[in-house]
């Protein structure tokens, strides 16, 4: 066998392994609901899913290994490439020198429009292996030949494999539409969804335990039946769909492959938005409001708000989660803060910044993380789906404080999921693409998270 048939035999075994454990998981959930649950049997799986999860991981390990051979391979085929003049004898007539490479798996010369690595995409998706491999394949040359950095940088993450890269020939006169990404759900604490149902719960003490003084001695000790409560969020749905003409995908030029990657960007901005904006749950709708009243705003006014979000969210949360506050601002806030200049300092010297600042910017990209920090070490995720057109004169936008422990997001770890079906277009030589993912969220076990808002955030004058 190949080093490409090991590695996809290896993915179809793994593929089947984790079938196995699912079924022994679901048999398990199934026992443990039962009114009598078999212990014995109970204790069986459980040895079964263990023994599942050694031969998972060893599969894991093999393919890393045998991919790390790949990518070693597609290396040393490049450098044997390579040619060093050497000086020649004057008497001695040399034929000219033939460097030889392997071709590249999709070409321009032999697939032109794209053809090829469409229907490998798609294929890929539907479990072919053999399409697998040669976008494993695919990946590992352009890893090669335009380095880690820029590669990561376009690849389209999915639940089959670690990333699309379109060649370079497809989209090099192409340029995508820019989206606001998801800096805030990328921040969030992560949970795997369940996978069935349409809720997901966290439990919630609502009364808690006392302690007191003891009145005497032998005399009774404080005390408080403890009580709890389940809170649910409703598992969403986000989505996108596009009806590809069969001629803009049989004679176009990468024309799948680009919707399908403005549809996962379209996606992810979308579970972003909502995350924030949705009614009666979206971060927006369950923040306190901290007023910020003014005509003529100045950043130096704004400052005493910037300390009274984390401040009243360190009061609701107290002990727990210490120090985990973020703030979420647009980058238009962002900007303006930094553009403003100020003669007066704060009374206080604030962790990692000089006396003459109230804040530092750590001059990352957007959606590269935190931004920077504002008074009193608060990092800043910067997110323009925050909405710019609140308030009476639909020209705000707001500054929120959340605890990042408490900011819970649920998501499928295959999402988002593509779905490639020509039947019901059939007649009209349609093909229909569709990009979705589940997940949930929740904000509000603990009633924390602020927000800053206000006509002195409105759109700010550079």
């Amino acid at each position: 066998m190949t080093l490409d048939q090991l590695i996809a035999a290896k993915y179809a075994e793994r593929a089947a392994r984790l079938a196995e454990r699912n079924e022994k998981s679901k048999e398990l959930r199934d026992l443990r609901s039962a009114e009598a649950p078999d212990e014995a049997r109970e204790g069986e799986i459980q040895s079964e899913i263990r023994s599942l999860d050694t031969v998972i991981d060893g599969l894991v390990a093999k393919i890393a290994e045998y991919e790390a051979e790949r990518a070693a391979d597609v290396v040393a085929d490049a450098r044997a490439a390579e040619t060093t003049p050497g000086a020649e004898s004057p008497s001695e007539n040399r034929a000219p020198a033939v460097v030889k490479t392997e071709a590249r798996t999709y070409r321009q010369d032999q697939d032109k429009r794209g053809k090829l690595f469409a229907s490998d995409v798609a294929a890929a998706f539907a479990g072919d292996f053999n399409a697998q491999a040669r976008l494993q394949r695919h990946m590992q040359e352009e890893r090669v030949e335009r380095g880690a950095e820029e590669f990561d940088v376009r690849a389209v993450g999915t639940g089959a494999f670690s990333g699309i890269v379109v060649p370079q020939y497809l989209v090099s006169e192409f340029a995508g539409l820019p989206r606001a990404d998801r800096p805030l759900a990328d921040a969030m604490r992560r949970h795997e969804l369940p996978a069935t149902g349409m809720t997901v719960n966290l439990g919630k003490l609502t009364t808690g335990t006392t302690a007191g003084e003891q009145a005497s001695e032998n005399a009774a000790v404080s005390e408080q039946d403890a009580d709890d409560t389940l809170l649910t969020a409703n598992v969403l749905t986000s989505a996108g769909s596009q009806t590809v003409s069969r001629q803009g995908s049989e004679r176009g030029v990468g024309v799948e492959d680009t919707i399908i990657e403005d549809l996962i960007s379209a996606q992810r901005a979308n579970l972003d938005s909502l995350i924030l904006n949705r009614a009666t749950t979206g971060l927006t709708n369950l923040a306190t409001s901290i007023a910020y009243t003014d005509a003529t705003p100045t950043a130096a006014e704004l400052y005493p708000k910037l300390l009274q979000g984390p401040a009243q969210v360190e009061a609701a949360m107290l002990n727990a989660h210490p120090g985990d506050v973020i703030a979420v601002m647009h980058s238009r806030r962002w900007y303006w803060l930094q553009s403003q200049l100020t003669s007066t300092w704060p009374l206080f010297g604030q962790p990692g910044a000089a006396a003459q600042q109230a804040g530092v910017n750590y001059a990352e990209r957007y959606g590269n993380g935190f931004r920077g920090v504002l008074p009193s070490g608060v990092p800043v995720i910067v997110d323009n789906n925050i909405a710019t057109n609140l308030g009476a004169g639909t020209n705000e936008d707001e500054v929120y404080f959340v605890s990042q422990t408490e900011a819970h997001l649920w998501e499928d770890p295959n999402a988002p999921v593509l779905i490639r079906a020509e039947q019901p277009k059939a007649k009209n030589l349609g093909i229909d693409l569709v990009v979705y993912a589940y997940f949930a969220y929740m904000f509000n076990r603990v009633t924390h998270a602020q927000k800053i808002n206000g006509t002195g955030l409105i759109t700010p004058t550079f």
